[in-house]
């Protein structure tokens, strides 16, 4: 049995990494202060004797008793409408927080992965990414705040490396939807199927020629795991190359909930990528991993989701 520390564990993406290591049958300290993430995510494993969880905010510094295996940083918000509400908070999980969390790996001797993004290729020049690219990135935009926090803890994390030795991973997480994204999440799948099964006017930005590539939830988390037991201690694409424009997304998911939905068209955001698609040859050659599910099948589970939650509400 592993002892596994989460920061972020509460949020979409840390939630599930929960479900995976308790299934592997470890100990896991889920550490979030719920500013984007939420109880409810984790609410089926409260009682459960491998689980704790511990409200804090990582950027303070992170106590934890006895020995630690494995420590994952995912706490940030992660979402634009996120980031551009909490520009502080972002920059400082992302520098701070990493510092706190990879001190804390340090002292227990424990293997670290940082999640990053593909936000740090900002507005690519090349196509797809590969992990040598080094980005095109505004520092002083409105998005800066997220695409440079996450190189800075690239850059920590490789700092801590070289010169403290701890075991990291980096995994540059590319778009990723599915089961406990939040309705009010702001990025393009969620505002789409709830805007759809809502029947109201679907928003798509500039043209909609923009694209991304999304991955399912569950095939992302089997990809950062898989990282995580590997030796790879350079950075990792984990994302689904099926490259879709945010107009024909739109459609679908419209097509999909049956809705009576029109498309409507707002200015493009400031520093949008237009392009995003990961190369996962890395990832295919040395971790044997690939995304299973089509976009389809993961876009019917989410909707499936995102009803159930609407009839919450």
């Amino acid at each position: 049995m592993a002892k596994v520390i989460i920061t972020g564990g509460a949020g979409f993406l840390g939630s599930h990494l929960c479900d995976r290591f308790i299934a592997e049958g470890d100990k896991v300290i889920c550490i979030d202060n719920l500013i984007t993430g939420s109880a409810d995510n984790i609410a089926h494993l409260f009682g459960n004797p491998n689980f704790q969880f511990i409200h804090h905010d990582v950027t303070n510094y992170i106590y934890v008793p006895g020995e630690v295996d494995y420590v994952l940083h995912f706490a940030s918000p992660a979402s634009p409408i996120d980031y551009l509400q909490l520009p502080i908070q972002t920059l400082k999980v992302g520098s701070l927080g990493t510092h706190k969390a990879l001190g804390l790996a340090k002292a227990k001797n424990a293997r670290f992965l940082i999640a990053s993004t593909s936000e740090v290729y900002g507005d690519p020049l090349i196509h797809p990414q590969t992990e040598d690219y080094w980005g095109n990135v505004n520092p002083i935009g409105l998005r800066g705040v997220y695409d440079e926090a996450k190189r800075f803890a690239e850059a920590m994390t490789m700092a801590y490396h070289r010169y403290h030795k701890v075991d990291t991973r980096i995994v540059r997480i590319f778009n990723t939807y599915g089961p406990r994204m939040r309705i009010q999440d702001g990025r393009a799948i969620p505002a789409f199927i709830t805007q759809a099964l809502n029947n109201e006017d679907v928003t798509v930005f500039g043209d909609g020629s923009q694209t991304r590539s999304v991955c399912y939830v569950d095939d992302e988390i089997e990809g950062i795991f898989r990282l995580l037991m590997s030796d790879i201690t350079t950075p990792t694409n984990i994302g689904n190359p099926d490259e879709i424009s945010m107009l024909n997304l739109a459609k679908e998911i419209i097509e999909l909930t049956n809705s009576k939905s029109k498309i409507v068209f707002r200015e493009l955001p400031e520093d949008d990528p237009k392009v995003r698609q990961p190369d996962i040859t890395k990832a295919r050659k040395i971790l044997k991993w690939e995304p299973k599910y089509n976009r389809l099948e993961g876009l019917k589970k989410t909707i499936q989701y995102f009803k159930e939650k609407l009839e919450l509400n």
